[in-house]
């Protein structure tokens, strides 16, 4: 399975995850959804906090703006948690 396939990824999310080493579907799944947002905040310090919710989205086979209204929370104290919260 490609990238595009899953839910909410499309050609830029699949090259912002190429440029951190993620080419296929198993990868991405196989990723803590947080650590691999860390490493894309490193490799390209303008990705936004909107690719982080369609990480989870597309891990858990759910639209990204359902995660970011059910548990923006959540992500924003994991986040602060581990010093990548939004200014």
């Amino acid at each position: 399975m490609e990238i595009d396939q899953l839910k909410g990824l499309g050609p830029k999310s699949q090259q912002m995850l190429k440029q951190v080493g993620i080419t296929d579907a198993q990868q991405f799944l196989a990723c803590e959804p947080f650590e691999l947002y860390r490493l894309l905040k490193q490799q390209i310090p303008r990705v936004s906090l909107n690719m982080l919710y369609a990480i989870l989205g597309a891990q858990e086979n759910v639209p990204w703006q359902e995660i970011k209204k059910n548990r923006r929370t959540e992500v924003l104290l994991r986040l602060d948690d581990m010093g990548l919260a939004p200014k």
